[in-house]
C-alpha cells in the first residue's frame, strides 16, 4: 500500500524563451495533459525541492542545485487550491479533500530533450503557450500558461 500523498503540490511550467511549454500526457486517463506537477513527499519539504524533484523524475530534465539549470526556475509566488477531484481522494487522507498548489515556471533552452517517466506518462509536446493553455486538462494549469508572458524574464533566486 502507498503512502497517503501530502495534500500540497507544485505545478511547474517548464518553458522556452519564445514562450514554447511542455506538456506531458498523463498515462492513467486519456487527453490529460498537464504540466510537471507532483506532491510533496514530507511535510518538511520545501515547494522549490519538491519542484526541482518533479521535474526530473517527470522529464529527466535536471535543474537541482548545481546545474547549469538551477537559477532557471522561478518561484511565481502565486498558489492555487482547489478542490481534489472525487476519483483521486483515495489517495489522501479521509478527511482531505483539497489541495494546495504552488507554481514555479523553468526556463530551458529549445531543443533539450526529455525523457518520460513511463509509468506516469506516454508522451509530450511542446506548444506556443496559448494552446499550450487550451490543450491542458485542469484549468489551474490553463491559467498557470497564460500567466507565463508575465513571468518568463524574471531571474532565479540563486
Amino acid at each position: 500500500m502507498q503512502p497517503l500523498k501530502i495534500p500540497q503540490s507544485v505545478l511547474v511550467v517548464i518553458h522556452t524563451p519564445a514562450l514554447e511549454v511542455l506538456l506531458i500526457k498523463r498515462a492513467d486517463v486519456p487527453d490529460f495533459w498537464q504540466s510537471v506537477t507532483g506532491s510533496k513527499d514530507h511535510v518538511a519539504a520545501s515547494f522549490e525541492q519538491t519542484a526541482r524533484r518533479e521535474v526530473l523524475e517527470e522529464t529527466g530534465i535536471d535543474c537541482r542545485l548545481g546545474t547549469s539549470l538551477a537559477d532557471q526556475l522561478i518561484d511565481w509566488q502565486l498558489e492555487n487550491v482547489y478542490e481534489i477531484y472525487p476519483s483521486w481522494r483515495h489517495r489522501y487522507a479521509a478527511d482531505v479533500t483539497h489541495n494546495t498548489e504552488h507554481l514555479f515556471g523553468l526556463r530551458v533552452p529549445s531543443g533539450l530533450p526529455v525523457t518520460l517517466a513511463p509509468r506516469e506518462h506516454t508522451d509530450f509536446i511542446w506548444l506556443p503557450y496559448r494552446e499550450a493553455a487550451q490543450r491542458c486538462y485542469s484549468s489551474s494549469n490553463a491559467e498557470a500558461c497564460l500567466l507565463l508572458p508575465r513571468f518568463a524574464e524574471q531571474k532565479g533566486a540563486r
